[in-house]
């Protein structure tokens, strides 16, 4: 079972963009793809640990900042090098108006 957090409103991500959060100690990232979706991901790179929050996101894709690694922002999977290990996804959901993030 998800213990669902509040992290922000709609209005805050605009498709093709993300933004972190710290929650109960972790790092996470919620995306929005170019169609809308919002998705749930560890937001921390697999590779180096580097903050994925000031990532960018072309046509779903996560770019970290650091190494130029991507991930694919809906299911986590590692697509380029340097990462090679798939970030954990969380549930999202949409209630009201406000993101909800499942942990």
């Amino acid at each position: 079972m998800s213990n669902w957090v509040e992290v922000c409103t709609e209005g805050e991500i605009e498709p093709e963009e993300l933004k972190g959060f710290k929650v109960e100690g972790g790092e996470y990232i919620v995306c929005r793809s170019s169609e809308g979706e919002y998705f749930g991901l560890a937001g921390l790179c697999t590779h180096e640990q580097v903050k994925l929050c000031e990532g960018m996101i072309f046509d779903n894709e996560l770019e970290c900042p650091k190494h130029f690694g991507t991930f694919d922002i809906k299911t986590g999977e590692a697509l380029t090098a340097p990462v090679y290990k798939d970030l954990k996804t969380y549930p999202v959901k949409v209630e009201g108006g406000k993101i909800y993030l499942g942990l």
